[in-house]
């Protein structure tokens, strides 16, 4: 069953077109891989089901709820969540408040619930507990992206959303973090994973979209991609589907 239907989704920037009928599923329990060239639409597409673009035409459906055109706060209401890329944590307040940042939808009518969420995430990352009043901004960079899985956790969300998790890590820690998106699977939680390493995104990923000049260029299974030699070149950026075909 699906949780998430992407159904011809454009979006357009004055003259450019990022997304060109965009449509895919994600299914519910499902790691779903976003992967494609730099300039692609992944972060686009990602930005748009967050709310944070809107999109020019098309329609998004999450669960049983249409929620093409809702701003941020009801999305992530509605149970999807964002970390988006460069982490983009508030770097001047401490963990703790980073996290309380993430629940601040329920921060007074919910204190019991929002701080029973704060030990489970310390738990879930031992490292943030360590770090739990220290400034956001002055820890690492694996350590900031573990506090922005956190916090968006801390709106218990259905879906989650990542937006290159390795980028600008080193690969010690890059393994750290699949293994926590690992564990959030385990636990429940859906997953939207975009990757410019396509290798880790293969790993752990069961099926996934390329996107190609804004336009679906595959969608499938991890097998069915890694047999695919027009894909897997429009990928590594020899050339465009278009100019392939």
């Amino acid at each position: 069953m699906a949780i998430l239907e992407i159904k011809s989704v454009t979006k357009q920037f004055g003259g450019l077109m990022a997304l060109d009928d965009v449509s895919f599923q994600v299914e519910e329990g499902e790691i779903r891989g976003l992967i494609g060239p730099n300039g692609a639409g992944k972060s686009t597409t990602l930005w748009t089901l967050a709310g944070i673009h809107r999109p020019t035409g098309g329609r998004l459906q999450f669960g049983d709820r249409d929620i093409t055109g809702l701003g941020p706060s009801d999305v992530v209401q509605c149970g999807l969540s964002l970390v988006p890329e460069n982490r983009l944590v508030f770097p001047n307040l401490s963990v703790l408040e980073n996290l309380h940042m993430g629940a601040y939808q329920r921060l007074r009518s919910d204190k019991t619930g929002v701080a029973e969420d704060i030990d489970r995430m310390l738990a879930y990352f031992p490292r943030l507990r360590e770090r739990a009043r220290q400034e956001a901004g002055t820890m690492s960079g694996g350590e900031q992206q573990m506090l922005a899985v956190a916090r968006a956790l801390m709106a218990r969300p259905r879906m989650l959303m990542l937006d290159e998790p390795s980028l600008g890590l080193a690969p010690m820690v890059v393994a750290e973090i699949f293994e926590i998106i690992g564990t959030l699977h385990e636990a429940g939680v859906s997953i939207l994973l975009v990757e410019q390493n396509v290798q880790w995104a293969l790993s752990i990923a069961h099926r996934v979209v390329v996107l190609d000049l804004g336009k679906v260029a595959f969608d499938g299974d991890t097998d069915a991609f890694a047999e695919s030699d027009v894909v897997h070149d429009a990928y590594l950026g020899h050339t465009s589907l278009e100019e392939r075909q």
